[in-house]
């Protein structure tokens, strides 16, 4: 059991809504494991609420927090200074504050999902072949970046709004090209990985609709939905023999680096955490 007192470290994880999140259940299995006197917690913080809760932070004596959707580009805005990863995808995931009191930004949604794909699948490769990426949002855009800096040949960007593929397109850079969402399943042909950085597909959204008939068999499918751990999609891919890689292991590798900001101590992704936290109440 972690010990809280009237000097344990603070830090939680804004979204709207939170309670799906299972931020908590991890920071609280690697406080307890490290034993910190420090306590991690859900803040569900409405949009329009986002700029006074992040100003709050420090008069509350959090050393930070997480953000999720729908406050990762928002909140680029609040922040005292980016790191220039954060300021080139336009999105932040992490927020640390400094001595100072001052809000620094960050991203690590591009490293827990390249070290979450490494765990998954060991034999993938960034230069196997072409990238098929849904979504144009915040996790969409550190992905996007982390697949152009690791050398993915080409990345076929399919977004729901044209508008805001167009604008992650153009602030990324490298080979990525847009293909429009109608034919997203045409642009799976000859590609050697798929990932949803959407919320289609997860417990209360609406489904993701597509047509794995032309994906290769070889390839990787990755979901950044954990909730539930299974997608359909991640179901559908298996079913046809594809390899696939749930989202939880994104989420569990994105948070070491904010868990050694905060806390001081770098955390392992073990089964155990795994098991702690999928086990851990409704998603």
């Amino acid at each position: 059991m972690t010990a809280r007192s009237g000097g344990a470290r603070l830090a939680g994880v804004m979204g709207w809504p939170v309670a799906h999140s299972h931020s908590p259940a991890l920071h609280e299995h690697w406080l307890a494991r490290h034993g910190i006197d420090g306590a991690y917690v859900p803040l569900a913080v409405k949009p329009e609420n986002l700029r006074a809760a992040l100003a709050a932070l420090p008069i509350l004596g959090f050393r930070g927090v997480n953000l999720t959707v729908p406050h990762k580009e928002k909140a680029t805005a609040f922040m005292d200074r980016l790191t220039p990863q954060a300021r080139r995808i336009g999105a932040i995931n992490t927020v640390v504050v400094d001595a100072n009191g001052r809000l620094e930004g960050s991203s690590t949604d591009g490293y827990g999902f390249l070290e979450n794909l490494r765990a998954g699948h060991p034999g993938w490769r960034p230069g196997d072949g072409v990238a098929v990426l849904l979504g144009a949002g915040g996790a969409a855009r550190a992905i996007a970046a982390a697949l152009v800096d690791a050398g993915a040949p080409e990345i076929r960007m399919c977004n729901r709004t044209a508008a805001r593929g167009e604008i992650l397109t153009r602030d990324i850079g490298g080979p990525i090209r847009m293909v429009a969402w109608a034919e997203r399943a045409a642009a799976l042909a000859d590609a050697a990985l798929l990932v949803n950085a959407t919320v289609l597909g997860m417990s209360g959204a609406p489904p993701l609709e597509i047509d794995l008939g032309r994906l290769p068999p070889a390839a990787v499918v990755s979901d950044i939905v954990y909730a539930p751990l299974e997608t359909p999609l991640l179901k559908a891919a298996r079913l046809r023999g594809n390899a696939t890689v749930d989202g939880l292991g994104m989420l569990l590798h994105q948070a070491r680096p904010s868990f050694a900001a905060w806390f001081g101590a770098m955390p392992e992704v073990t089964p155990e955490l795994r098991a702690a936290v999928s086990g851990g109440g409704t998603p």
